[in-house]
């Protein structure tokens, strides 16, 4: 890494991504005028659906800042986008054009994030007057909210971009690494602040813990299974040419828990507002909904893991299409050795892909529901980043350290050959 300071163009990437990354954490702390910011942060102590989007705008939520929503619309859209490049064929052979297919893809990606962001923006402003967090507002007060979030989540975007083009990494990834690490040392801090000879040992504990969960995401995350493949060849001779498919442990990534945790915190969100009814059902509902799915509850752990796993196999099999893959290698003159190309070949892969993915959703599943198992194990209730910031912060790490060397590769062999 620290190569990079030898050479004066990857010096000035990286402190244009600096500066990014310090606009963006100014950004955060300006608020949108008219609102309780006091009432607004002691709502989102007791409120994880609110706090997972405080998570992703890196703090922006509890100041109510220009950024509340963060990249979230982005990323919801974005997630969209790869579902509907499965779905459309006319997606699937626009992504395959090469760089100009990409930027229409990433161009309706961006259009689609508007109106997502236009709806999230309405939907919190709905859900905190419910909850007689904020006052009611006028139509005119309203849209300035509305578009000014709006422009918020349109301006991390295109600052995101100006960090993939003219600094280092991929700058969307890079601002949402930023939002989940960014309150990380001040709760390091509090917990040392905290310590007790009572508690030493849990906090070492928990310590080696992390450095041991941080080191299983990294080795599940570029963990492949290899699968042989064969080419003939014919000329003068006949040659075998050996390639290897890999398949990926974790193949969906992210995108399972993400899914997941939006469905099984709708009970908890729902929770208040039932409970405030007239009506006696639904007030019974929304106890049994605020008693059942808090984040320390058996129950909530248990559908969170079921639906982790069974997301990771319904995006996996939306991905990876073995009917496809074995009509691409078949096409080519290819082969799997002791394995006939056509049917016996989509079965052999499918097989595989679903021994994999059990085993990949099980470790998605267990680091999603982590906090409960930590607390439950070593009694630490302050875990800063959960399974989905822990498993992003991974991703970016590993990506931004990969593309930083093969940039710094690059420029030193071009100074051998001069």
């Amino acid at each position: 890494m620290l190569n990079i300071f030898k050479y004066p163009d990857l010096k000035r990437k990286v402190f244009f991504s600096l500066f990014v990354i310090l606009v963006f954490r100014l950004l955060s702390h300006i608020p949108v005028p008219g609102v309780d910011i006091v009432a607004i942060r002691s709502y989102l102590q007791g409120n994880a659906f609110f706090g997972l989007f405080d998570l992703f705008s890196g703090g922006g939520f509890q100041n109510f800042s220009i950024v509340t929503l963060g990249l979230a619309p982005y990323i919801n859209a974005s997630i969209i986008m790869q579902l509907f490049m499965f779905m459309i064929p006319a997606l699937e052979e626009m992504q395959k054009e090469g760089e100009y297919g990409r930027e229409k893809i990433n161009l309706y990606t961006r259009l689609l994030t508007v109106p997502i962001t236009l709806f999230q923006a309405y939907g919190i402003y709905f859900l905190l007057i419910k909850q007689k967090v904020i006052n009611s507002l006028n139509v005119f007060d309203l849209l300035i909210l509305i578009f000014t979030l709006l422009a918020g989540t349109v301006l991390l975007v295109w600052i995101g971009e100006l960090v993939t083009e003219y600094g280092v990494g991929n700058g969307i990834s890079l601002l949402i690494f930023v939002s989940i690490i960014g309150r990380l040392p001040a709760a390091i801090y509090s917990m040392f602040a905290a310590m007790t000879p009572e508690n030493f040992i849990n906090t070492i504990l928990f310590g080696g813990l992390a450095l041991l969960v941080i080191m299983g995401v990294v080795y599940v995350n570029e963990g492949t299974r290899n699968i042989t493949i064969e080419y003939g060849r014919s000329g003068t001779r006949t040659n075998k040419v050996t390639n290897f498919l890999p398949i990926k442990v974790n193949q969906a990534g992210v995108i399972p828990i993400i899914f997941a945790v939006s469905v099984v915190m709708l009970p908890s969100m729902l929770s208040a507002p039932l409970q405030a009814s007239g009506n006696e059902l639904a007030r019974r509902v929304g106890g049994f909904f605020a008693q059942n799915f808090s984040q320390d509850s058996i129950t909530y752990n248990g559908i969170y893991f079921l639906l982790v796993l069974g997301f990771t196999y319904f995006y996996t099999t939306v991905q990876f299409n073995p009917d496809k893959i074995s009509e691409d290698v078949k096409k080519r003159g290819g082969f799997i050795p002791g394995i006939r190309p056509g049917k016996t070949t989509s079965s052999y892969l499918r097989g595989i892909v679903n021994k994999i993915t059990l085993a990949g959703g099980i470790f998605l599943a267990l680091i999603a529901i982590m906090p409960f198992l930590v607390k439950s194990v070593v009694g630490v209730s302050m875990l800063t980043i959960g399974g989905t910031g822990l498993l992003i912060v991974v991703s970016v790490v590993l990506e931004t350290v990969r593309q930083v060397e093969s940039m710094t590769n690059t420029r030193s062999y071009e100074r051998f050959l001069d």
